[in-house]
């Protein structure tokens, strides 16, 4: 077999990262990591003492998160033999843009929401990533259009994202209890995401996705650390406990990031966002376990169902004649 007909031919990495049940495992894990990272963050708040209003402070809890996630995974690189330097200047424009937006917009914007609504609340609405997802890819991937299917999926998904925002009582059935700041800001940045994800998997054709991630992070990071130091923020309180909490956040970052990229690399966009309905059940039953939170009320068990119903309706596989 000639080099050149043997280098179209997939790697047996390339291949697992395409087997079913490797997927299955790898997206899963992704989607506990994130889903625990709700408590974690709002956990983070109350160890370092930062206030809800105190924005400055969450962006410098951020940025230190991402930084150090990206440092490691470029040390990590580094020691693996993988290249990190030496990119052109396209290519380090990309890594940058692509921190800017997936790292540093969307966690201004998810770090405050959280802060201003409940973790339950924030996992469900930050799951309207994978309708965002699904709708770019329609006019981006030729073999990922908008069916009839998905399209029952995406109504149906965000009929639950507007169930759970409803007041209580029976006077709150007519209004929403949603704010701009609160809700809003997560759903914003769970589109900033989706359109940042599918900007990742261009750039991942040509580099190492683990390598792309840690720069992307670094990047994004060091940007949150500038405004939020700039802003006059610090982090207070670190002790034992606060770090312990930051060190586990820098791994899950690390670790589900660099996955998620490679799966998006080998795989099409709407199967592996497929799996995302489970971050809103992790990040739901998680956040009721170690918040505290009620995960049973009418509302937020009503619009999990739907929007896990919407999110496999629109990434099931049709079926084949």
């Amino acid at each position: 077999m000639s080099s050149a007909t043997s280098a179209l031919l997939p790697s047996p990495a390339a291949s697992r990262l395409t087997d079913r049940k490797t997927v299955f495992l790898l997206a899963m894990f992704c989607c506990l990591l994130w889903g625990s990272s709700y408590p974690a963050i709002k956990g983070g708040y109350g160890l370092f003492g930062i206030a809800a209003g105190d924005i400055p402070a969450k962006l410098v809890f951020a940025g230190w998160r991402f930084a150090l996630a990206g440092a490691a995974l470029l040390a990590w690189a580094t020691l693996s033999g993988k290249r990190v330097g030496g990119w052109t200047g396209r290519q380090w424009s990309g890594f940058a843009l692509l921190g800017l937006l997936q790292t540093t917009l969307q966690y201004v914007f998810f770090y405050i929401g959280l802060a201003n609504t409940t973790g339950v609340k924030s996992s469900i609405m930050n799951a309207t990533g994978t309708f965002f997802s699904v709708l770019l890819a329609h006019w981006i991937y030729h073999n990922d259009r908008l069916s009839f299917g998905k399209a029952i999926g995406c109504l149906v998904g965000f009929a639950g994202v507007m169930v759970v925002n409803l007041g209580s009582g029976l006077g709150g059935l007519l209004h929403l209890d949603f704010t701009l700041l609160g809700e809003g800001f997560v759903v914003i940045a769970a589109a900033v995401l989706a359109g940042a994800s599918i900007y990742g998997k261009r750039i991942s054709q040509g580099v190492d996705p683990v390598v792309m991630t840690g720069w992307q992070l670094a990047v994004g990071g060091g940007t949150l650390l500038l405004l939020g130091y700039g802003l006059g923020g610090t982090l207070r309180n670190v002790t034992p406990a606060s770090a312990t909490l930051l060190a586990y956040m820098v791994l899950l970052s690390a670790l589900a990031i660099s996955i998620w990229s490679l799966l998006l690399k080998h795989n099409r966009v709407s199967l592996i966002t497929a799996f995302n309905f489970m971050v809103p059940v992790f990040g739901a039953v998680l956040s009721a376990l170690f918040l505290g939170e009620s995960i049973l009320e009418w509302r937020n068990a009503a619009a999990l169902v739907m929007v896990c119903i919407g999110i496999w309706l629109v990434t099931k596989e049709p079926r084949r004649r």
